[in-house]
């Protein structure tokens, strides 16, 4: 499985959105209400043990639920499915680590109280044909997405992918890609070995003697903020010398119009007064 993915970039009632499908998602996976209608984590919890709960159990019940709660019925139905399966993945855990006889606690399955995903399965999400876009078709509102990152989900065709995520993280919403595919290292091996020593000097040396140095990232970019801020600088200076001559020009003007005003009517006063001034 190959996971791509990209920052996605909305209005802010698609990111409401995507938060609600969110919070349906922890819902689903181990929430319960007053009427004793119990799903996933709470379900397993309280089923008698002569009760078989496997993960299929838990599928079916998952239907059930979205004639319950409206909200849980405007979530795609796989990805209500998948809601389960996370319920169903820490159950699992919990038989296996018990089966196994692990040394310590077992990890028993607890209420999921920070969750940051929503995943839909094959249905639920239309790619643009461009691939840059992405529309979810659930009632959730989501709608359509930007899709920003690298270009290497256009070597992929669409049946390749077997699930979308949308995940919150703390710059923004993301979108991830799963790709059903294997990924085969295709180096040929010759087997032999060599060691490395990673050092500040240089970046790394060889048991066969050859030095990597550092690219001095930093260092090259200090120059081009260097010259940037020197630009910036000269450009500000710039700015506040036209904003001095403005000022200077309009206090000239402000000042030369009443004086023009004064001396231009004085032979006109003079013939009316011969007290002026």
């Amino acid at each position: 499985m190959l996971v791509l993915e990209y920052k996605v970039k909305g209005k802010q009632n698609q990111y409401n959105a995507i938060e609600d499908a969110i919070r349906t998602t922890q819902f689903i996976r181990n929430k319960a209400n007053c009427l004793q209608q119990r799903f996933a984590i709470r379900y397993w919890m309280d089923a008698p043990q002569e009760l078989k709960m496997d993960k299929f159990a838990l599928n079916k019940y998952s239907t059930k639920l979205r004639s319950y709660f409206p909200f849980a019925a405007e979530l795609n139905s796989m990805a209500v499915q998948s809601a389960a399966e996370r319920g169903w993945s820490a159950i699992s855990r919990f038989y296996d680590n018990c089966k196994s006889k692990k040394s310590g606690k077992k990890g028993y399955p607890r209420f999921q109280k920070n969750c940051r995903s929503v995943e839909y399965k094959t249905s639920g999400w239309k790619l643009h044909k461009t691939k840059r876009r992405i529309t979810f078709t659930d009632k959730k509102g989501i709608g359509e997405l930007k899709l920003l990152g690298k270009w290497d989900i256009q070597s992929y065709e669409l049946k390749d992918i077997k699930g979308v995520r949308l995940i919150r993280r703390a710059d923004g919403y993301y979108a991830q890609f799963c790709i059903g595919i294997d990924v085969v290292d295709i180096q040929p091996k010759t087997g032999n070995e060599i060691g490395l020593d990673v050092g500040i000097e240089l970046f790394y040396t060889d048991s066969n003697g050859h030095h990597e140095p550092n690219p001095q990232f930093l260092r090259k970019a200090e120059k081009s903020i260097k010259h940037s801020q020197r630009r910036i600088y000269k450009y500000q200076q710039l700015i506040n010398i036209n904003f001095y001559i403005k000022n200077y020009e309009l206090v000239a003007t402000t000042q030369q119009k009443p004086f023009s005003t004064n001396w231009g009517n004085c032979p006109l006063m003079f013939l009316f007064s011969s007290n002026w001034c």
